[in-house]
């Protein structure tokens, strides 16, 4: 038989969305400290091109 689940309290509730938040956050945080660096040249981060894929055939 089916049995209603018990609720989750609202402290647990808010931990798990500061959590999921605060991931988030630091994802955007480096991908915009990337994307500056890319854009101003002083990046050592490399990306693949196209043209790269093409001299390994």
């Amino acid at each position: 038989m089916a049995v209603p689940k018990k609720k989750t309290s609202k402290s647990k509730r808010d931990k798990r969305k500061a959590t999921w938040k605060r991931k988030a956050a630091l994802q955007a945080q480096k991908a915009l400290s990337l994307g500056k660096a890319v854009l101003s040249g002083r990046s050592t981060f490399v990306y693949p091109t196209d043209e790269e894929d093409e001299d390994e055939e």
